[in-house]
Order: structure tokens, then C-alpha cells, then sequence
């Protein structure tokens, strides 16, 4: 289960490579981002703030385990 703030992906062509669309919801309590565009092109390629790919999941399981949360 994802405690994050979950993207629903609309018309992102990265949403299947960003764990914050993919990762399981966290049921009740799950955070969503109120913009549901907030990806964008800029000179031709698609731009995110937010992505969150395979890597950034492995350094958040990472941070997880030494802060003890």
C-alpha cells in the first residue's frame, strides 16, 4: 500500500513507468493530487514534477528503513 499522494495518470504517456500511478492504493486514507494534469510537454517532451520512478521507490524504501517509519 502506497502513503503517498497518488496521480490518476490521465493522458500521461509516463504513467506506467510512475509509482504514483501504479502503487496500490492505501484503501480509505489514500492522498490524490487535485490537478489531474499535472505533467506537461515542454519543447517537445513530456515533463512531470512528480514522476516518481523505479529508483526514487527503491531510495524511499531506503529512507523508510533508517528513519524507522
Amino acid at each position: 500500500m502506497a502513503d503517498i499522494t497518488k496521480c490518476k495518470g490521465i493522458n500521461c504517456p509516463i504513467r506506467d513507468n510512475c509509482y504514483r500511478y501504479t502503487a496500490r492504493d492505501s484503501g480509505l486514507h489514500q492522498s490524490w493530487f487535485v490537478d489531474d494534469n499535472v505533467g506537461k510537454m515542454v519543447d517537445n517532451k513530456f515533463s512531470c514534477d512528480v514522476y516518481w520512478g523505479e529508483n526514487a521507490k527503491a531510495v524511499w524504501e531506503e529512507l523508510k528503513q533508517i528513519t524507522k517509519y
